[in-house]
């Protein structure tokens, strides 16, 4: 049977081409407070009507000599700035030695991009960069400034993000990482750590992991480092997790440091690329987004399917065992409403049952319950259904649950996620529920559920 490509699937729809999306784990299809402007969950990266990328093009090494400095006000025509193709606007004050070079820090490229070493007080090493045709480039960070696309912010676990739930301190970056795709088919999406900031800039002060690379061209590392997974085998029923890499600020790959900030690098990982594949994992230090390709995300369960699978196990009526009361559970609108009819179940052994207030085995362990099924003690949790569509792997009921969280979505989709290690804090890696973040816990971190049918 023909299917029709993403691009002929544009064309006669006549909408923009897709790239891809960015999806924040953790909030299960929306922000609390909700999705507005550029801080939303998702994020669509749609190619542009004019190119927006850039490509390192002129290399500027620029020392400071430390006599025979004296301040100007205004340098515009100044012929030894021109050379190095910079222009210094009337508002600069900068110090600029007799012997023809500039501190660095008081340079900036007109209308250019341009990334800054520096290697010392005395030196830095300034690549400009001009405009590529042939690509669009997209900003991710926690910045809210104009060159920022999609502002995230940190992601607290369990989803308990509100006006009272304050991160006194990111530690994500401001302009934490660019993606740059191509802007024809396949449409290739690349990730580069850090982002240009309001005056096109990216600086790597002296204290930042910096090198220069045997083939002459500089490198070097954010503070907390930009992580990346690629799955094996892609994002499909089969998939296993990867293995975690840092990507440089030129996109090579590199093993994990020592601790997210060390000052020493990884070892630079030749045969891998910074390439982004369907179900990729981009960890910022605070929030982890998942990449989901154009073509991946066509053979995504859709919200409308995760609906009619709502639907479909609350039209076989499951009962509670002890009750006998019908269990439904609630619609994607009311998803952290608790409702009379939502379905609970006892995590260690995946008993479902209607909610009730007894069975408790201490005082101090307030959600450790005994089973009146089987006496298994453990966690009594309502169940939620994930809605994020893009978490699944496979289109299958949902008939497992995480634990300790209870986010309820396929067998295959909960096996995927129980098994990957995502970064948390500075040093940590732990399974968590993509829908809540929560930690994951339990001998599988997930549970298959024993829903009872009706009686009559």
């Amino acid at each position: 049977m023909f299917s029709p490509s993403q691009e002929e699937l544009c064309a006669l729809n006549k909408e923009p081409v897709k790239y891809g999306e960015l999806v924040v784990l953790g909030y299960n299809g929306s922000l609390p407070n909700g999705d507005r402007g550029r801080r939303k969950s998702r994020f669509a990266l749609y190619k542009r009507s004019k190119a927006s990328g850039v490509k390192p093009s002129t290399v500027h090494v620029i020392s400071t000599p430390q006599a025979s400095k004296w301040k100007i006000d205004y340098m515009k025509d100044d012929p030894n700035l021109l050379q190095l193709g910079f222009v210094i606007g009337v508002e600069d004050k900068v110090e600029y030695p007799c012997e023809g070079s500039v501190v660095s820090v008081a340079i900036s490229s007109k209308g250019h991009h341009s990334i800054s070493y520096t290697l010392s007080r005395s030196q830095t090493v300034i690549v400009e960069y001009i405009h590529d045709k042939d690509t669009d480039m997209f900003q991710v960070g926690r910045s809210t400034e104009s060159p920022i696309d999609f502002v995230v912010t940190d992601t607290i676990s369990g989803n308990q993000n509100n006006d009272e739930t304050q991160i006194t301190q990111s530690t994500i970056s401001r302009f934490a990482c660019r993606i740059v795709c191509d802007r024809n088919p396949p449409y290739t999406a690349r990730i580069f750590a850090a982002g240009f900031d309001s005056s096109k800039n990216i600086f790597l002060g002296e204290k930042a992991a910096k090198w220069k690379n045997p083939d002459g061209h500089m490198d070097g590392l954010t503070t907390n480092g930009v992580l990346v997974m690629h799955p094996k085998g892609g994002f499909t029923e089969e998939s296993k997790p990867g293995v975690w890499r840092e990507i440089s600020v030129c996109g090579d790959v590199y093993t994990l440091r020592e601790t997210r900030s060390a000052q020493q690098r990884g070892k630079l990982v030749e045969n891998e690329t910074n390439i982004l594949q369907d179900g990729s994992l981009i960890d910022l230090c605070g929030a982890t987004l998942l990449w989901r390709t154009a073509d991946g995300l066509l053979h995504t369960p859709t919200q409308k399917h995760i609906e009619a699978l709502r639907q479909e196990i609350n039209a076989a009526r499951p009962q509670c065992p002890v009750g006998l009361n019908t269990l439904a559970f609630p619609s994607i609108n009311r998803k952290d409403v608790v409702e009379e009819k939502q379905p609970w179940a006892y995590l260690s052994c995946g008993h479902v049952h209607g909610y009730h207030n007894w069975g408790h085995r201490s005082d101090t362990e307030a959600n450790e319950r005994e089973c009146p099924m089987c006496r298994t003690v453990g966690p009594y949790v309502p169940l939620w259904l994930g809605c994020e569509a893009g978490f699944y792997v496979d289109a299958g009921p949902p008939t497992h649950a995480f634990t300790p969280c209870g986010h309820v979505c396929s067998e295959k989709s909960a096996k995927y996620w129980s098994q990957i290690p995502l970064p948390h804090g500075t040093h940590a890696f732990h399974p968590a529920c993509p829908f809540c973040a929560t930690q994951l816990s339990g001998e599988h971190n997930c549970i298959k559920l024993i829903f009872q049918g009706p009686i009559d």
